[in-house]
């Protein structure tokens, strides 16, 4: 199954199952980046994923920003950036910058959004 279709079938299924979860999407690079723009994934409320917008700790940074979205309810822009001095303990090195839409597919039972 190609990982598109894998997401999307992902998202219709929280959907269909109202399982909490938010969607991750990379609206704009900058630089060198792991992913391209468009790239996605899902995120339920256990942590679990389907997709990938690059891995490390900037996808990190996103799943705990999914947990505060599917939480909440709302929307929210995450930047991920990649730029760490290339002798640094972080992985982060590829020296660009990822703006990433993370959305609620499915909210939380009591999140504060309709």
């Amino acid at each position: 199954m190609e990982p598109n279709e894998e997401l999307l079938r992902a998202v219709i299924r929280a959907e269909t199952d109202r399982a909490p979860s938010a969607l991750a999407t990379v609206v704009r690079v900058r630089g060198s980046t792991p992913r391209s723009a468009g790239a996605s994934m899902l995120i339920e409320a256990s942590g679990a994923t389907v997709g990938t917008i690059g891995g490390g700790c900037g996808e990190a940074d996103v799943l705990r920003a999914a947990t505060d979205v599917i939480r909440s309810g709302h929307a929210r822009m995450v930047r991920v950036e990649l730029t760490d001095d290339v002798h640094s303990l972080s992985p982060a090195v590829c020296g660009g910058v990822m703006d990433v839409l993370v959305e609620p597919v499915v909210r939380a039972p009591g999140a504060d959004g309709r």
